[in-house]
């Protein structure tokens, strides 16, 4: 995937999370927290500067696209956020979403080795049987034609979540106060 997706899940996940009345800067930056968390496990692709095979467990959609990769990460964020006084159950729980989804959403594209996502019980990778998104060139090629089609193609196919993080909130009715 371009990671449009990605930071789409990202930043709804913010949204639901953030139900309550946010002020919008709040809201924004906790928009790019979760949107950045959502993306944590395409951080593999720095491993073919280190010489890793894109095949190799190690590579990209390997251990850190597997559920258990997102159990950990889901933990540190929960335990991270209990010290900012956040749910540990609710934050850990959502962080866990948030991180499957990638793993799950790049079992939907059209290419690549698939996904390795029951490491460490199986090295296996898996592709969903339907595969409705077309697989992103990965770095600079995010920048040619076929990169800008296969992000516009996510945009579209992620609008609605878009639009639910996005959409206004009715403001709070607060009770006016009458002095006297």
């Amino acid at each position: 995937m371009a990671g449009v997706g990605h930071i789409a899940v990202g930043m709804a996940a913010a949204r639901w999370r953030e139900r309550r009345g946010v002020a919008l800067p709040a809201l924004a930056s906790s928009m790019a927290g979760w949107a950045l968390l959502s993306m944590l496990p395409d951080a593999d692709v720095l491993g073919f500067s280190f010489g890793i095979p894109y095949g190799s467990i190690l590579g990209h959609r390997g251990i850190s696209h597997s559920i258990a990769f997102a159990l950990v990460v889901a933990a540190a964020v929960a335990l991270t956020m209990r010290r900012a006084g956040a749910s540990v159950r609710r934050t850990g729980i959502l962080a866990a979403v948030v991180v499957i989804s990638h793993g799950l959403l790049d079992t939907l594209t059209d290419g690549g080795h698939g996904v390795a996502l029951f490491w460490p019980l199986s090295d296996y990778r898996f592709f969903a049987p339907w595969r409705p998104i077309p697989v992103s060139p990965i770095g600079f090629g995010l920048l040619t034609r076929y990169g800008v089609n296969v992000a516009l193609h996510e945009l579209v196919l992620f609008a609605p979540l878009f639009a639910y993080a996005m959409w206004p909130r009715p403001r709070a009715r607060h009770a006016s106060v009458v002095t006297p």
